[in-house]
């Protein structure tokens, strides 16, 4: 390290935009040696550059958390209540600023980081009034004269790991039900927006927080396996969660167990949506368009594959090009996507899907853009399983449909992916939607609407390969806590 700045010193809480983007380490922001370049998905130009942790800035964010625990794990609820509060009113007061951090940064539509900004605000208000909810228990005993206690306590000090692509909302969620909880924690935010993840600490000072209980990093890309390497090796790490690709899940939860560190994972998916032959299908194409191209498909709960039933197949299938249409205007430029990686991804998913005979039923495989990072939706029909397609994640707006003749082949073909994250289901019976969705191996399905759903009351999380535990309400809370028990004889 060779610095601090205090940027809020003179009582000003906006990033000045002309200098690099500090780390916030124990209430401190922080400059460093390594700075890195932030590009615009949108215009393919530098926006500005943000300031690098190494593993030794991360390891001092760590003692910082470790000192700060002592006195924040017996924090009151009514405390933690009134900083949460007060932060949910700064992200209100400053939601302009806020969304133009996320859309300069990810690229993201004023829309979907507006509905980003509205959720955590929403969570944060939520967490707040469930800070003094936290009950143990006084269970019976074998023995007379013995009586026993069961205390649910913090874990301690909480890694947590977030994405680019609805960095409010995952961001919030990887540290408010720790703190809520009486942990603290170190934030390790996506290097492709720093000044996004920068404002969670900047909102969390101007609320109060004390010093040490969140801190904020990012790091050069070249960098990541020292830092995330150092911060889970450390003892005073306790547990981790991560939310981002199953691939990477996979390296951090092979650390941690390596480690014997507990994690929470909420990973990729490859969410089916079901029409049945009963559905409203104006509806039904009209959600699925939307879980389909809301955020140009980055979303892990997006709908990848349109189970249809054949007898509305034709139907459907040209509602839903209407439904595109709506979503997305075609009069527009193509949706920005993060990286030229995954627009690549997907044009190699879509000619493999062609070349092995799909048909493209909506969109131009072979259309010219302005730019590499940008991709228009694409819908593809007669989709099997020997396309790459079937089984890949797309994480971009390219969708299948493939055509069912029952509920059973759609339950089938819908378990047939090694994630559980979400689902669909489209039929103006209830009971026959309930009798789906409890045969769906998934975190969540969603009944008439798409499959894209995350609000602060649900638990949110997945099975197989999207990963374990919950965010959200009182079970995110409870990931967060670790039961001991105390006996004693009378």
């Amino acid at each position: 390290m060779n610095g601090h700045t205090n940027g809020h010193a003179n009582g000003s809480h906006t990033a000045d935009t002309s200098k690099p983007v500090p780390l916030w380490i124990a209430g401190e922001e922080v400059t460093t040696d390594a700075t890195f370049d932030i590009t615009s998905p949108s215009t393919g130009e530098k926006l500005w550059s943000a300031h690098g942790a190494s593993p030794k800035h991360a390891l001092q964010a760590l003692d910082a958390a470790e000192k700060a625990l002592k006195t924040w794990r017996r924090a009151k609820p009514a405390k933690i209540q009134e900083i949460l509060l007060k932060a949910a009113d700064i992200m209100e007061s400053r939601s302009e600023e806020l969304a133009g951090y996320m859309m300069q940064e990810t690229g993201a539509l004023e829309g979907f980081t507006q509905f980003n900004l509205t959720t955590t605000v929403a969570d944060l208000r939520d967490v707040a009034g469930r800070a003094g909810n936290i009950l143990g228990a006084i269970p019976n005993t074998m023995h007379d004269g013995q009586a026993a206690l069961v205390f649910k306590e913090p874990y301690g000090v909480i890694f947590g790991i977030a994405p680019w692509n609805a960095p409010y909302i995952l961001g919030a969620r990887a540290w408010v039900y720790a703190l809520a909880a009486g942990n603290t924690v170190l934030l390790k935010g996506s290097e492709l927006c720093p000044r996004t993840f920068w404002a969670f600490g900047s909102i969390m000072k101007q609320a109060g927080l004390p010093d040490g209980v969140l801190s904020v990093i990012y790091h050069r890309p070249e960098d990541a396996v020292a830092v995330t390497n150092a911060v889970i090796e450390s003892p005073i790490v306790k547990k981790v969660n991560f939310t981002g690709s199953t691939l990477v899940g996979s390296i951090i939860a092979s650390k941690a167990g390596k480690e014997l560190k507990p994690v929470l994972m909420e990973l990729g998916g490859k969410a089916s949506a079901i029409v049945c032959e009963d559905a409203d299908v104006e509806k039904a194409a009209f959600q699925v368009a939307l879980g389909s191209f809301l955020h140009a498909g980055q979303v892990c709960m997006a709908t990848e594959r349109i189970l249809v039933h054949r007898s509305v197949l034709d139907q459907f299938a040209e509602a839903l090009k209407g439904a595109a249409e709506k979503v997305y205007a075609p009069a527009n430029d193509a949706p920005v996507l993060v990286s030229k990686a995954t627009v690549e991804k997907n044009h190699k998913l879509l000619s493999d899907a062609e070349s092995k005979g799909a048909k493209v039923l909506y969109g131009d495989v072979a259309a010219k853009e302005s730019s590499a990072y940008r991709i228009r939706p694409v819908i593809v029909s007669g989709v099997k399983k020997e396309m790459d397609i079937f089984y890949t994640e797309s994480f971009g707006p390219t969708v299948s449909i493939i055509a069912i003749e029952s509920d059973e082949e759609a339950i089938a073909i819908a378990n047939d992916t090694e994630y559980g994250l979400s689902g669909a289901i489209f039929t103006e019976s209830l009971g026959r939607g309930l009798k789906i969705a409890r045969e769906i191996d998934t975190g969540a399905v969603h009944i008439n609407s798409m499959s894209i759903h995350d609000e602060p009351l649900l638990p949110h999380g997945g099975v197989k390969k999207s990963g374990w535990g919950r965010f959200n309400a009182q079970w995110g809370i409870e990931e967060f806590l670790k039961l001991k028990t105390v006996t004693y004889m009378e």
